[in-house]
């Protein structure tokens, strides 16, 4: 097929594509809908530790039944909690304070699937991004840069498809008069994402803004209204920019990290955070996260950052941040200006050693201590307002009046912004 051009299922009879497909509505939807056009589905389903989940068991037998000539589970937990370091090290969250859970799960999904895909000979990838959002253009950029051989089918760019589904309601329709056991139903009042490493909700009553994001039901914590009342002491341990202890208990990351959603989410940290987004395609949406183990671990590699950059690295590593952040967003993870940002951050990462102790409470998460940070810049002595130490205040004199050079050259010159 030419891969430059759109794809439509009347092109795909007696064909067998690949669906990256999670058991949801969508999915059995598309597989179903296709079968019914001869088409041989396989259905890849990724294990991302989704909190949501009731089973990759149940999954399969939804996916048998829309159709699907076979099921495949790939295991994907731990290149996703590799990728979410990544993005806690770069501190790259989009816009407000999302912490790209969603977008950077996607690259995993894809690196998975296209390798399948290579190993088996197949040439076809699906997904069921819809034709106004950003998964689309992370699913279609990601699969043609991991292997620019495949074809992309997009069902809700299909105009045959979009004639015979105009949205949730006609979908149902479709599965539950064919038998199909989805857990979708018309009174689902928004939609949901999941992985290990957080949680989006949109769609539904969440679009409407006059709808408070506490009218999702929380599922990796607690609102802040039902948070404990008494606070709790945190401490995280990162060597190398990697977390290894939680609270003094070495931990591999796996554990570390479920330990991590659970502690921030029992205090309502991450949850329910609210966004009005800009999405790349040019429109704006409204999503309503999930993510206390990113934001709890965020945080305190934030406030080991502090202790570390001076100014001049801190200028240079906000920009790598807010590129790394948009490059997760609009679908160029794998690209050179991704690895160059990444590669420009490690000398970052390795001096990112040191324990950061911080409080919990009805969402927040309050600096309490660090110790142990070899890599500080921070010197009570230099910064004291109590005693001189080995910083002479009267040094100072001389660097103000270098300043004040240019200072009065630009009176001088009415280069001053009066009053």
């Amino acid at each position: 097929m030419d891969q430059t051009k759109a794809v439509s299922a009347s092109t795909l009879g007696g064909k067998t594509v690949v669906i990256a497909a999670s058991g949801g509505l969508d999915s059995c939807t598309i597989t179903r809908w296709l079968a019914d056009q001869g088409v041989r589905v396989i259905c890849c389903t990724l294990d991302l530790g989704q909190p949501d989940e009731d089973g990759f068991d149940n999954i399969r037998a939804r996916l048998l039944t829309a159709g699907a000539a076979d099921v495949v589970i790939l295991p994907a937990v731990e290149p996703l909690l590799k990728a979410g370091m990544q993005v806690i090290q770069a501190q790259a969250w989009y816009e407000g304070r999302y912490w790209n859970t969603t977008g950077i799960a996607r690259y995993v999904l894809v690196s998975a699937v296209t390798a399948f895909m290579r190993d088996n000979g197949y040439t076809i990838f699906s997904h069921g991004a819809t034709g106004r959002g950003n998964d689309q253009v992370r699913f279609q950029l990601a699969a043609n840069m991991l292997d620019p051989q495949l074809t992309v089918y997009a069902p809700w760019r299909d105009p045959a498809f979009l004639e015979k589904f105009r949205g949730r309601a006609e979908m149902i329709d479709f599965c539950q008069a064919r038998g199909i056991p989805i857990t979708a139903s018309k009174s689902k009042p928004y939609s949901t994402d999941a992985n290990i490493l957080g949680l989006t909700h949109e769609a539904g009553i969440l679009e409407f803004l006059d709808t408070p994001p506490t009218a999702i039901t929380p599922i990796m914590g607690v609102h802040t209204t039902d948070a404990p009342e008494q606070p709790e002491s945190v401490s995280v341990t990162f060597e190398r920019g990697i977390p290894v202890a939680l609270n003094g208990t070495h931990l591999p990351l796996l554990p570390l990290f479920i330990a991590a959603n659970e502690t921030g989410g029992k205090h309502g940290v991450g949850i329910a955070t609210h966004l009005v987004e800009n999405r790349f395609v040019g429109i704006k949406s409204r999503g309503v996260y999930e993510a206390p183990g990113m934001e709890l671990l965020g945080s305190c590699y934030g406030l080991l950052l502090e202790l570390i950059l001076d100014r001049r690295a801190r200028e240079l590593y906000d920009l790598v941040s807010r590129q790394v952040s948009r490059q997760i967003y609009q679908g160029y993870w794998f690209d050179l200006a991704t690895s160059m940002a990444l590669q420009a951050l490690e000398p970052v990462t390795r001096l990112a050693s040191g324990t950061i102790a911080v409080t919990l409470y009805k969402g927040a998460v309050r600096y309490a201590g660090a110790n142990g940070v070899t890599s500080s810049l921070y010197d009570p002595e230099q910064s004291s307002m109590e005693s001189v130490g080995s910083f002479d205040h009267a040094d100072s004199e001389g660097f103000l009046r270098v300043l004040g050079i240019s200072a009065r050259a630009l009176a001088h010159a009415k280069q001053v912004r009066g009053e």
